[in-house]
């Protein structure tokens, strides 16, 4: 199957399974597995943070940050669509007692720093307090831009928040501005950073932050049943996507441009390309017929009037031109 439904259904490759199975491993709660510790080490160097924590998924990793950094009572400012309020089912609420206030991104992934200040509560006992600015990047596949991310830090220090980062896909924006990690990191108090999507790995996300916020990180992980034990088993797959898979990252953009000019070409409307993401107009008549004929075809993909179609490490260009012919083949029986 050709599988374009997300970036997350990639598998390790065989190099991977091999730096896997080979790991050196210990007790992570007791902090004693040398290869988590290497990865934590080295995700810390990349962001130019004081530490880094492993995490099994990046839900948990943005619920800990979150809970972090706030306390019962307080108030994070974050995306209507940001995967950390719309997708994660509502934990900071439910779990940290965490109030989210939602606004609306501009076009190009940003939250305008003007409505950000205007959604910022009174110090009033009527109203949460607020206390955290969450940003995502790549957000839908946009990267932020560095300018953007320069005043929204400089705004935060100016309005006594902390700035979080839910970098799910942060490589994307590192390699699509051409910098480094660090250029971006500087900009924000902590962010996550998600292994298993575009870098390949089965399971990981790291928490990026000072010492400080990492150690009380430590315990909302234990605290949300995030201890791991063995763990340098997954770790060696984060050490090893990180040294081999982040410039290959790339070749993902580089298809999704190639897989919408095709579409385009046979009277697909495209929406937006950015980064590994492509977004697609699909005729509400079209919807249930693509998804079925993608299937029996052997494409996977999540067809609905707005239709997203993710590139990564296991759909090179030849699978594409499979998807490209399918749909061809789809439109000229319709």
């Amino acid at each position: 199957m050709i599988d374009l439904r997300s970036d997350t259904v990639t598998r390790p490759s065989a190099a991977m399974l091999s730096a896997m199975m080979s790991a050196e491993t210990g007790d992570d709660v007791y902090r004693d597995d040398p290869t988590v510790n290497a990865l934590e080490a080295e995700a810390a160097r990349l962001s130019g943070k004081a530490a880094a924590l492993f995490f099994p998924t990046g839900t948990q990793a943005n619920l800990v940050a979150l809970l972090s950094h706030c306390e019962r009572g307080d108030e994070y400012i974050v995306g209507q669509q940001a995967h950390n309020y719309k997708y994660e089912a509502g934990g900071a609420a439910v779990l940290g007692s965490i109030q989210p206030q939602p606004v609306l991104a501009a076009e190009d992934g940003t939250l305008p720093l003007d409505v950000v200040a205007a959604a910022i509560k009174p110090d009033d006992i009527h109203f949460a307090r607020t206390r955290l600015l969450s940003l995502e990047n790549t957000h839908h596949g946009r990267v932020l831009p560095l300018d953007y991310l320069e005043q929204a830090w400089a705004f935060t220090r100016q309005h006594q928040l902390a700035l979080h980062i839910d970098g799910a896909r942060i490589f994307n924006a590192v390699v699509a501005q051409q910098t480094t990690l660090a250029a971006i990191a500087r900009y924000c108090d902590s962010l996550t950073i998600c292994l298993s999507k575009g870098l390949g790995t089965p399971v990981g996300s790291l928490l990026c932050g000072d010492t400080a916020l990492i150690a009380r990180a430590r315990r909302w992980r234990k605290m949300t049943g995030g201890g791991m034990r063995q763990a340098g088993i997954l770790a060696a797959a984060g050490l090893y996507a990180l040294e081999h898979n982040v410039a290959r990252l790339q070749e993902d953009h580089d298809n999704a441009a190639w897989l919408g000019a095709q579409l385009q070409a046979l009277g697909v409307s495209i929406i937006d390309q950015q980064t590994n993401m492509l977004f697609v107009a699909v005729p509400e008549d079209q919807v249930t017929a693509l998804g079925e004929w993608m299937k029996a075809h052997g494409v996977l993909i999540s067809v609905g009037p707005r239709t997203r179609l993710v590139t990564h490490l296991d759909a090179d260009r030849a699978a594409l031109a499979q998807v490209v012919a399918h749909w061809k083949a789809f439109l000229q029986q319709r």
